[in-house]
């Protein structure tokens, strides 16, 4: 997520392949699960007719790492950035990179959303334009119902699953104002983290710190993505956001990720089985004190076998596919969840079998994902308010179907 409005030279073009192609698995895992959001008894902008609960195991393999793994490696594309620029220039380029999609986002993209769910769950009858410049813009708080006894309101404007564009900068900025004040933060936190961190305590230490805040925080602030009081998730992915940054150039780090690969993976699996067998069991002092660590357990090894694994595998992968997904992805989830939402909604009158659905709300989001990052990247004007960086004029090569493995490059 690097921008071009700042025409300062570069000091370094170091880049890490691996985290390249991590970040852009993570962003396709997302546009997957929240097509599979529309189908799990949990709450969500709209729902299809079918429900299909054997899909919720799959869910909850992703859910507790996909967003933090997204922060970690934000994390360490903050570090590469900082290698480059300047702490005053770095911070105008994320922040324009950042809030210009965020404000397009929230006053364009994000609309139809919740337009489609005040129709589905409240019975609104108006247009889409009615809606818009009636509700949406005029701040209307009064789309409200009870849920679970409890009345529930949708909070109108909104960002919705732009949210982790906020936090994302405000972390950034927060680190920016400390590395300002401290310009040697950088490397003596790295320092710190390979100290800390030997050998197993890189499993441990995390999995332990992010148990504890399952089980202290959690109860007393569940995830609200509304910033103001969100404490668990700011202490979820602060964290990962720091280990990133620091860990980003640390060579020793990554060796030690690569050589508890197996392990970690080992854990992770153990630490998913654990967690659903804890599901089944009834409400009790076993889930309540045992639950929240199996869960850190899970969180913190999965995100270190993704990380080892795709070292050990992808650091030396590079070629158009790496190069064309790496600056598309962005634009793709900015859109991606206004086009499922959109789809899901208007398919759902033809009431087709769940596979078919499925198949067609997958490949709308694809192609709507598709046409607009192959839109937007050609016509200047555009590129920012979808995300896309301003240093590429030019239209980008199609991607070939066949990566080649190249040393370390820029771009």
């Amino acid at each position: 997520m690097t921008a071009q409005t700042d025409h300062s030279p570069p000091h370094s073009t170091e880049r890490r392949l691996d985290l390249d192609w991590i970040r852009i698995a993570a962003f396709g895992l997302l546009i997957l699960y929240h097509v599979g959001m529309l189908y799990v008894s949990w709450g969500f902008h709209v729902k299809s007719l079918h429900q299909l609960r054997e899909l919720e195991p799959l869910m909850l393999l992703l859910n507790p790492w996909r967003m933090a793994l997204l922060f970690l490696v934000s994390g360490a594309a903050t570090r590469f950035m900082l290698g480059k620029y300047e702490v005053g220039a770095f911070a105008r380029r994320r922040s324009a990179r950042l809030l210009i999609p965020l404000a397009f986002g929230m006053l364009v993209v994000v609309p139809p959303q919740s337009w489609a769910e005040v129709v589905e769950k409240l019975g609104f009858s108006g247009g889409y334009l009615d809606f818009w410049f009636g509700h949406y813009l005029a701040f209307d708080q009064s789309f409200c119902r009870i849920e679970t006894g409890r009345q529930a309101c949708i909070i109108l404007p909104t960002w919705n699953h732009l949210w982790f564009v906020v936090y994302l900068f405000l972390y950034t900025m927060a680190l920016a104002g400390l590395i300002a004040l401290s310009p040697g933060l950088p490397g003596r936190g790295e320092r710190l983290l390979e100290r800390a961190l030997p050998g197993l305590l890189l499993l441990l230490g995390p999995a332990l710190l992010l148990g504890l805040n399952r089980f202290l925080v959690f109860p007393a602030f569940p995830p609200s993505h509304i910033v103001v009081g969100d404490w668990y998730q700011h202490v979820l992915y602060g964290f990962c956001f720091l280990f990133g940054f620091f860990a980003a150039r640390s060579q020793r780090q990554a060796e030690r990720t690569e050589r508890l690969r197996w392990l970690a993976l080992i854990l992770a699996v153990a630490a998913f089985l654990a967690m659903l067998w804890l599901r089944a069991q009834p409400p009790g002092d076993l889930r309540r004190l045992v639950g929240p660590f199996v869960y850190g357990l899970d969180q913190w090894c999965w995100i270190v076998a993704i990380l080892g694994f795709a070292r050990r595998h992808l650091s030396q992968r590079d070629g158009p596919v790496r190069r064309y997904l790496v600056d598309a992805v962005f634009c793709w989830y900015i859109v991606h969840q206004t086009a499922i939402i959109l789809a899901a909604h208007w398919l759902k009158p033809l009431a087709l079998p769940a596979g078919q659905e499925a198949s067609l709300v997958i490949a709308i989001a694809a192609l709507g994902c598709a046409a607009s990052y192959e839109i937007a990247r050609r016509i200047g004007w555009l590129r920012p308010l979808f995300g896309i960086s301003a240093g590429r004029r030019r239209p980008l090569p199609a991607p070939s179907l066949q990566p080649s493995s190249a040393s370390t490059t820029s771009s």
